[in-house]
């Protein structure tokens, strides 16, 4: 296996009435990332108590590649993206080069 050496952090705003909709959708994403892209060693969900309709994404790929021109390529992604583009009422995207 290939060491990754790009993370990607996305933190979201879910509109309250969506929140539990996002999770489920999410934690989707999150399998069918890990299972049907070799390129994705790491896809975690998480929540903060304190802000309860924040999620943040923490992810691990290959490379900026793999991120940018495999991973949003694919057609779980696009449903994905799709599906929540309603509920979400901010996202932030960070890309890091792991050293």
């Amino acid at each position: 296996m290939s060491k990754a050496t790009c993370a990607v952090c996305v933190t979201f705003q879910i509109k309250p009435d969506f929140f539990e909709q996002f999770l489920t959708t999410v934690n989707k994403q999150a399998k069918n990332s890990k299972e049907l892209e070799p390129w994705c060693h790491q896809f975690d969900v998480s929540t903060m108590p304190d802000q309860p309709h924040s999620v943040l994404l923490y992810e691990t790929y290959d490379d900026r590649t793999a991120f940018f021109e495999k991973h949003r390529t694919t057609n779980h992604f696009a449903i994905f993206a799709q599906t929540i583009a309603d509920w979400v009422e901010s996202k932030e995207v960070g890309v890091w080069d792991i050293q």
